[in-house]
């Protein structure tokens, strides 16, 4: 079965939501045709329209050119002197412009008055002829409306997030202060260890400079845990939870669990610039989460996290592999930033060619000059403009 991505669940929600209110609203444009000439009537036929408009929590009618005829009408009584309001170019509005679009579901904004999440939709009125004549809006909270219930699933695909440029500006002016959880390093994790695989704890976060960990149990998962390093390097702790089998929904083999918990180890000691400042683990979904020094973050697979050594987050140049944003930082960007515009005039080919060469561990002649650092940026720049061309290809 497919998953669910964030913009899958989106999509799908909107796609009823157009299905369930279009056809309503497209049935009632016929009831409001007859009296879009006289306002009182026409307001008088909008105030019938909650018995037969389900969700709505504001209705009018606008002219052909955007101009509102009616009040606009809510449950409780109508706004007289929204009439003539001009809403032509309300972003709701805009696909309307199109003279054959009938229907439109605007994109999800915060409400003005009630500053609440809301959507409009749009339904074009018709005369006997099929011209246009105005307008139907009615405007919804986005609470009131019927859900699909489908939840999407984080995508495991590698994510990298950069923080606070205040901090990474001042990066290598800083180096690593030991922690009171760095001096008991190892009886910290060994006891993380315990509680995920023992005592029924699915998910943690552990804070190395702050020498404190949040942790999430499967009996209570609505509610963390906020475990200070006075209780973690304390054994006992474990006596605090159930014993508990580990957890059927874990992806995450138990084995895998102290060796992931090591890489955390390795890579807050490994530089003095450049370190884990805190970690996390989800054994259902199998995300590990990073947190550098830089403010950088990282998540991915618990399996993918495994496979790389210390030489691909600190930049070791004969590892020819990524570096994190963190190290990113001491490169001379502008003249790397000149060089993927020579490569990117090339032509789309040209360039394509130029990826599949680094994609398979070559080093083409044209970056022979560079390091491995170099090449890793001038990589990802050069994908990102291809990114913007559907699957990565152009038609030039």
């Amino acid at each position: 079965m497919s998953r669910s991505t964030l913009q899958d669940s989106i999509n799908t929600q909107r796609a009823m939501l157009t299905d369930v209110l279009g056809t309503a609203l497209s049935d009632y444009a016929g009831r409001i045709l007859p009296q879009m000439d006289e306002p009182e009537r026409l307001d008088e036929c909008l105030r019938k329209a909650f018995k037969a408009l389900d969700y709505c929590k504001y209705v009018y009618v606008l002219d052909v050119n955007g101009i509102q005829l009616s009040s606009t009408i809510n449950r409780y009584g109508a706004d007289t002197e929204a009439r003539g309001r001009d809403r032509a170019e309300r972003p709701y509005m805009q696909h309307m412009h199109d003279p054959a679009v009938d229907f439109n579901l605007s994109e999800a904004y915060i409400s003005r008055n009630k500053k609440r999440p809301s959507l409009t939709a749009v339904q074009t009125i018709r005369n006997t002829d099929g011209q246009r004549v105005g307008f139907l809006g009615v405007d919804y909270d986005l609470r009131e409306l019927p859900h699909t219930d489908v939840i999407y699933e984080e995508p495991s695909l590698w994510r990298q997030i950069k923080g606070d440029p205040a901090i990474r500006g001042g990066l290598f002016a800083q180096q690593r202060v030991e922690s009171v959880m760095d001096r008991y390093i190892d009886v910290v994790m060994s006891v993380h260890e315990a509680l995920i695989i023992d005592h029924g704890v699915h998910h943690f976060q552990v804070h190395f400079s702050s020498s404190r960990t949040t942790i999430w149990h499967r009996d209570d998962p609505y509610v963390y845990r906020i475990l200070t390093n006075e209780e973690l390097i304390d054994p006992n702790i474990c006596l605090a939870y159930p014993r508990r089998t580990y957890f059927k929904r874990a992806i995450v083999p138990p084995a895998d669990i102290n060796k992931v918990l090591r890489q955390f180890k390795a890579l807050r000691f490994a530089d003095e610039t450049i370190y884990l400042r805190s970690a996390s683990l989800n054994i259902v979904n199998g995300t590990v989460g990073l947190n550098f020094s830089c403010d950088g973050s990282h998540y991915l697979g618990y399996d993918e996290f495994l496979s790389k050594g210390l030489e691909f987050w600190l930049g070791d140049e004969s590892a020819n592999v990524p570096t994190p944003a963190c190290a990113l930082e001491s490169l001379d960007k502008p003249r790397l930033d000149a060089e993927v515009d020579t490569i990117a005039s090339s032509g789309c080919i040209q360039v394509n060619k130029l990826l599949y060469a680094l994609e398979n561990g070559e080093v083409p002649e044209r970056l022979a000059a560079f390091n491995a650092n170099e090449r890793d940026y001038i990589y990802h720049e050069l994908k990102t403009v291809m990114d913007v061309y559907e699957g990565g290809v152009c038609g030039i």
